[in-house]
């Protein structure tokens, strides 16, 4: 049975990112954009990565335009504004698709693992999917659910 450690994404700067080396982590992936009303929400995001990171968490943020076109050209210029804008030091992923056929493979598992909530498809910009340490179990929050919301759930996991 498939894991989230099965799979492989590229950074934002083209290097392979290997999720198995993320064993015994908790992981927050979310899909982000650079021009959308949730873009504020880096900063939780960021203060969630810096106060938990020694503790075990690792965020990933996968950059997408495919909500109103609302990110920037690619990934590295995603990863440069998140960086001057909201101090991001996390790490940003390639701009990737998040539904339809291009959609990155990662995505299409975590929708999969998800069904039910919003259904297969993820609705808007920063969605989050908070991955246990056993690489499994996965909890998904609407782009509406502010980070410090999710913070107690991700505490319960370290």
């Amino acid at each position: 049975m498939k894991t989230i450690y099965d799979f492989k994404a590229l950074t934002s700067r083209g290097k392979e990112l290997d999720f198995s080396d993320f064993k015994g982590k908790v992981l927050l992936i979310v899909n982000t954009a650079s021009k959308c009303g949730f873009t504020p929400q880096f900063a939780g995001l960021e203060k969630l990565n810096e106060k938990y990171k020694d503790k075990g968490l690792t965020v990933i943020g996968f950059p997408s335009g495919d909500f109103a076109n609302q990110e920037l050209s690619d990934g590295s210029k995603a990863e440069e504004f998140c960086q001057l804008n909201y101090g991001v030091t996390f790490q940003i992923m390639k701009k990737v698709h998040v539904n339809g056929d291009e959609a990155e493979p990662i995505f299409e598992y975590l929708k999969s693992k998800t069904k039910g909530f919003l259904g297969s498809r993820i609705k808007w910009n920063f969605t989050k999917f908070l991955i246990a340490k056993d690489g499994e179990s996965i909890k998904r929050y609407s782009p509406v659910t502010p980070p410090e919301k999710i913070e107690k759930d991700i505490v319960s996991l370290l």
